[in-house]
């Protein structure tokens, strides 16, 4: 066993499977395949999962074998250790070059791991014998998600209008590059812009971007955030510049039921100078605010897929690494993990880290102190570029025609612009 998979099977050993796991996906593109086999083999088995060690087994009576290969790869995607799957698949597709499965599944493998320019190139290298649906498809979406828009207009306009099975998909990309199509003429659309590319990619906009880190890896996005009052404030304020700057005038605030949306959607009522009601599935001319949709329940979430007309959907802290299962029509900020500003906590005292209790008091005191509070942005770092409210009203009046468009489709991906997170 070489020794780069030694650690691996270290911490197996002491009963660390998940940092065995961790150990494997730093060194998986790197080892050779048997020894790479040998340990999803032990891996699975101290999990239970019992058909990855059945694959992991096939593999090893025969390393040569593409079908078993292909399906060691389905195997790991299936468990979500996709960056394991990459370096078998593309061996099964060595193996046998026409094998669609084994192209599908490591399409799907580069796109778990937000390698999309890689499954673009992997498309290309078999572009001969794509079939229109899904290689083509793929093609398209992967092209959209690396940045290169030429390829995936031309790709796009190629594909034949399909059935109902991929009417969704053909319709999802369609809405992407006409909403890119606007955006390029206002922004860079570049590897930076991640206004411009969450609104491409979700049709939602983004009101502000982190100021720290922006040249360190996060590039506007938040890693850890402990939310505050002004920040919140700062949020909701840029969400009555997007209404004004798209001339939508909402009749209402709709409250979502849980605390932390009460709590928001006070405050949003406030600011924005509109009554509040009760959410009721299929409302019009409405803001809907979360705080995040992620603690929403699942029915009030599957009412929300598509849009009511009218309806504006406002989440202030969006994950971008465990999206909600709708994309807000307007984000405040995107984090990956987030404390409530009223929620329990811990702060440096004179003795160290110590324990600061939930705050108690009542939804209506909360909403008043983050209407009162000072909404000026955080100068940060001083590496973030400017984020001028001139320049988000020029997006968004730009924009705008396309926005509210089709249902709230979630984006799993960071797209082009990629940040680093915690695993």
């Amino acid at each position: 066993m070489t020794i780069e998979l030694e650690q691996a099977r270290q911490l197996l050993a002491e009963g660390d499977l998940a940092g065995s796991v961790r150990a494997v996906r730093f060194v998986a593109e790197r080892v050779p395949l048997r020894e790479l086999a040998t340990v999803l083999a032990e891996l699975a088995a101290a999990a239970e999962f019992g058909d990855l060690a059945a694959a992991a087994g096939a593999v090893l009576d025969d390393p040569a074998d593409p079908r078993a290969l292909t399906v060691l790869g389905y195997e790991c995607v299936e468990y979500g250790i996709s960056f394991a799957a990459i370096p078998v698949l593309s061996h099964a597709l060595e193996l046998a070059p026409t094998s669609r499965q084994a192209l599908a599944e490591l399409v799907t493998a580069f796109e778990d791991e937000h390698r999309h320019a890689e499954a673009v190139e992997v498309l290309v290298r078999h572009e001969s014998d794509l079939q229109p649906w899904p290689e083509r498809y793929l093609l398209v979406y992967n092209s959209i998600l690396s940045a290169d828009l030429p390829r995936a207009l031309a790709e796009f306009a190629r594909l034949p209008v399909p059935d109902d099975d991929w009417k969704f998909a053909y319709e999802r990309v369609g809405r992407m590059l006409a909403r890119a199509g606007r955006a390029g003429a206002v922004t860079a659309l570049d590897h930076q812009d991640l206004r411009g590319w969450q609104f491409t990619l979700t049709g939602g906009y983004l009101a502000t971007l982190s100021p720290y880190g922006f040249d360190a890896g996060m590039t506007g996005r938040w890693a850890y955030l402990g939310d505050n009052p002004q920040l919140c404030r700062y949020s909701l304020d840029r969400l009555a510049l997007v209404l004004s700057a798209a001339s939508r005038q909402p009749r209402s605030v709709s409250l979502l039921p849980g605390r932390a949306d009460r709590i928001l959607g006070l405050s949003a009522a406030r600011v924005l100078g509109l009554p509040t009601e009760e959410y009721e599935p299929g409302a019009t001319d409405t803001v809907v605010v979360a705080y995040d949709l992620r603690t929403v329940a699942d029915d009030l979430i599957a009412t929300l897929h598509e849009r009511a007309p009218g309806q504006i959907l406002y989440e202030h802290a969006t994950c971008w690494t465990q999206p909600p299962a709708v994309a807000a029509d307007v984000s405040g900020l995107l984090h990956q993990t987030v404390v409530e500003p009223w929620a329990a906590r811990q702060r440096l005292g004179d003795n160290g880290l110590e324990p600061v209790a939930a705050d108690s008091r009542s939804e209506a005191e909360i909403a008043e102190e983050i209407v009162s509070a000072d909404g000026t942005p955080d100068s940060g770092d001083g590496a973030t570029p400017s984020d001028l409210d001139a320049a988000v009203t020029t997006f968004v009046a730009n924009t705008c025609d396309n926005w509210l468009i089709g249902p709230r489709t979630p984006m799993k991906s960071p797209g082009p612009v990629r940040s680093s997170f915690f695993t």
